[in-house]
């Protein structure tokens, strides 16, 4: 039998569905499991939007659409997200999909070659390299530093660009640290990428889950960037929609012609009712997303207070998100093993940090996508099994 080709020989798994998968088999085995580990909303889709998603099954809504979305949808989301962001956008920009990886995958396809170099942020998502890649790419981390809020190291930033960069992908508020890159940092990135005449691909997942009053910011609201940058962004986080898989894409029109060919030859489409119920969550009210950013800075300043408490730990205050990201390279343990020991000693699923690159060794990540009660519960059985380390 012929072997695989080089698309898939680099490709590893998911830090969170390694994680998951052990936990789940633990529970199976009658353990009881406190779940920290997946980044998923615990609250319910919103009511009316749930609503508007059954009606349209209903009512017959299950046909084809075009390949990147409904009309309305687009003309909606790009009044939604320029407004978010100060800036204008036309539906022809905007490119729906089956969630927001199509979008991120898809655009790398469109803009990056064999041996083209794309610079992405480590500790970052894992899909990050895996598309680049598939694509054929040169994966290059920059990494976050801790004392910037896990911006940008932009020393290395700058010694990393080169005439070969061909896209640069940023995401704040950030997964998996939660930190949010401020506006000068953004517009050394930009200076840089209209010097190397290069992309941004920007993930913006998470721009409406941010506390404190913050307001984060994105690299289209620089001059000269909209017509250079992928936006990427979805109802997932924001509207508590995982399982919908639902997600866009803002790019310059030319771009987004190109996108709609890679939908056309690989998903269709997306599925109807849900474009339908994704434009019932724009267009309806928006209470109950600040509502749940209220709560989600609850569970944020409980979970940092507790992790700080513990000898050995150390926690920033993260700005965006639903992560925390502790350091913890005083307890003498790699990443790893420490997120090992939690889960086999702790019960207490977390990821080690290395799940989302190597500069993440030596931090964890917790998600606080979960109740007040289950954080004090899970930080409290942490606590005790740390405590048997000494």
């Amino acid at each position: 039998m012929k072997p695989y080709t080089g698309r898939t020989a680099e490709l590893k798994p998911e830090g969170a569905y390694e994680v998951l998968g052990r936990a789940q088999a633990l529970e199976a085995a009658g353990r009881s499991i406190i779940h920290f580990e997946l980044g998923q909303p615990d609250f319910e889709t919103f009511e009316n939007v749930r609503e508007a998603g059954r009606r349209a099954i209903a009512e017959g809504k299950t046909r084809y659409t075009p390949p990147s979305g409904m009309l309305a949808l687009r003309q909606a989301i790009a009044e939604s997200a320029g407004a978010q962001r100060g800036v204008h956008f036309e539906p022809e920009q905007v490119v729906v999909a089956p969630g927001t990886k199509p979008n991120l995958f898809y655009s790398t396809l469109a803009l990056v070659g064999p041996d083209d170099e794309v610079l992405y942020p480590d500790p970052g998502f894992p899909t990050y390299k895996a598309m680049v890649q598939v694509a054929g790419g040169v994966p290059v981390p920059v990494p976050l530093k801790e004392e910037n809020s896990f911006s940008f190291d932009l020393d290395a930033f700058d010694r990393l660009i080169n005439e070969r960069t061909r896209v640069i992908i940023l995401n704040s508020p950030s997964n998996p640290t939660g930190g949010v890159m401020p506006l000068s940092d953004l517009e050394h990135i930009a200076e840089a990428a209209q010097r190397y005449d290069c992309w941004v691909l920007s993930d913006e997942i998470y721009l409406r889950l941010v506390y404190d009053g913050r307001h984060a910011s994105s690299i289209v609201e620089i001059p000269g960037m909209m017509e250079r940058t992928v936006l990427v962004d979805g109802f997932s986080k924001t509207y508590a929609m995982t399982g919908w898989r639902l997600g866009y894409g803002i790019m310059p029109a030319h771009l987004a012609a190109k996108m709609d060919l890679l939908l056309t030859h690989s998903v269709g489409c997306s599925a109807h009712f849900t474009q339908i119920a994704a434009l019932e969550a724009i267009r309806g009210p928006q209470d109950r997303v600040a509502e749940m950013v209220v709560e989600y800075q609850a569970r944020r300043d409980l979970m940092v207070r507790l992790l700080n408490s513990m000898p050995g730990i150390t926690c920033q205050t993260p700005e965006g998100a639903f992560y925390v990201f502790p350091n913890v390279r005083s307890l003498g343990m790699s990443s790893n093993q420490l997120s090992d020991y939690l889960l086999d000693e702790a019960g207490v699923a977390v990821l080690p940090g290395t799940a989302f690159g190597d500069y993440g060794e030596g931090y964890l990540r917790l998600s606080y996508s979960t109740s007040q009660d289950t954080i004090s519960a899970g930080l409290g059985c942490i606590g005790t099994a740390l405590a048997r380390l000494k």
